[in-house]
């Protein structure tokens, strides 16, 4: 069977790899370089975490919203010029988290995809020989003290119900874990089983080396429509094939609309910056409960990555959010302040795949047989990638799916 791969992200990176071992023709298309600067994977916070199974919406989301949106250090912007465009998606998004039901029922399904994710991470970077990209180093998510943390509490409740292991820590033992912590922090909550990722891009872009030396091929080209028999590529036209994977992250909502799938899908966009060399071993991956960012030392120097940014789709970067990061990395590491930082600073800005109702579409096209979906993984698609990829490999081979599959078909919508 000849199956394209559309999207070369970590998802369609894994969905190609599992395709090929399982002895099928493959063939990966994107416009650029496998895990490259465009894909989202590029630039997440490089964490794989059995505990980001929470919503971002959430019963009382609605009454914090407008904290978030008027205070410049906050999580949450949305462009004031897109939001009436927002509104539908808006309205989808926090009514799925308007009971605590349905955010229970969204923390199962995730769980679904991330309960054994950095165990999936670790064997799948020792298959394909970068063994040392994946780190089990737990996950520490740092509180201003007891009081804050115990505001979290249906987080963390959500993670008990789904079988998640941690550790709460007072002030000493949160200091043993992260030394250059800021001395605000006094109370954390580890993650035991918590992983990340050290060099996502060169993660992704071995996945797919190593599809190809399989057998796979790499076709480095813009596909502009998708169909039932196969894909169109914008320069050589139609290419024809058994089964087409559209793992395009954010820009999959225009082949599923054409395929009569009305899925709501969005960009939301994600920044990162990476400071080079920054002075410190940052021996366990942090995220302050104040912030909602990922503080990760990567091979390219300390990730501080976060941020959500609604907005008209094709808008220009709005890089001010990177010096809220800068300012958060500054507030938590009060020993870069000593550091000339000039010249070792560099930005990013990536689009997460979110659907509105906060989980992924990993299923048939609603039209056909010879299509399935693989995106709207919004801050989970590192994480969830294998499990996603061994999901769409059981529905192109016909094999036995398991009940809860059944949440993230696009049947819902």
């Amino acid at each position: 069977m000849k199956v394209a791969v559309v999207g070369a992200g970590i998802v369609g990176a894994c969905c190609a790899l599992s395709l090929q071992r399982a002895g099928l023709e493959v063939t990966v298309i994107d416009a650029a370089q496998p895990g490259g600067p465009h894909a989202a994977s590029f630039g997440n916070g490089a964490w794989i975490s059995p505990g980001s199974i929470v919503p971002m919406a959430t019963p009382d989301l609605w009454k914090k919203v407008p904290g978030y949106l008027l205070n410049r250090q906050g999580p949450l912007t949305i462009n004031p010029g897109a939001f009436f465009g927002l509104i539908p998606w808006l309205t989808r998004f926090l009514l799925s988290g308007a009971t605590n039901y349905r955010v229970e029922q969204t923390a199962e399904a995730l769980n679904f995809l991330l309960h054994d994710a950095p165990m999936r991470h670790v064997e799948l970077a020792q298959s394909v020989g970068l063994k040392g990209l994946i780190v089990k180093s737990g996950l520490l998510h740092a509180y201003p003290d007891e009081a804050a943390y115990e505001k979290d509490a249906l987080a963390w409740s959500l993670r008990a119900k789904n079988g998640i292991p941690w550790v709460e820590h007072q002030r000493e033992a949160v200091r043993k874990y992260n030394p250059q912590l800021s001395d605000r922090y006094t109370f954390g909550a580890v993650i035991r089983d918590g992983a990340f990722c050290r060099d996502p891009e060169e993660y992704v872009r071995g996945i797919v080396q190593c599809a190809v030396s399989l057998g796979a091929e790499y076709i480095n080209a813009s596909v502009s429509g998708v169909t039932e028999n196969g894909i169109v590529l914008a320069q050589d036209g139609k290419v024809s094939f058994d089964h087409v994977v559209i793992a395009t992250g954010a820009a999959s909502a225009k082949f599923s609309a054409a395929l009569g799938d009305s899925i709501p899908l969005r960009s939301e966009r994600g920044y990162h910056i990476q400071i080079a060399d920054p002075g410190f071993d940052l021996k366990i991956p942090t995220m302050p409960s104040d912030g909602k960012i990922a503080t990760t030392l990567t091979h390219g120097g300390l990730r501080i990555a976060g941020q959500v940014e609604l907005t008209a789709e094709y808008s220009p970067p709005n890089w001010a959010r990177c010096d809220v990061l800068l300012d958060w990395a500054l507030r938590m590491y009060p020993c870069l302040k000593a550091k000339d930082l000039s010249g070792k600073v560099t930005k990013w800005m990536g689009r997460r795949p979110s659907i509105a109702d906060g989980v992924p579409v990993v299923s048939l096209a609603k039209s056909t047989n010879h299509i399935t979906y693989a995106f709207g993984h919004g801050h989970i698609g590192l994480a969830a990638a294998p499990k996603t990829a061994e999901i769409v490999t059981d529905i192109i081979l016909k094999r036995p799916i398991e009940p809860l599959v059944k949440r993230f078909s696009a049947l819902r919508f």
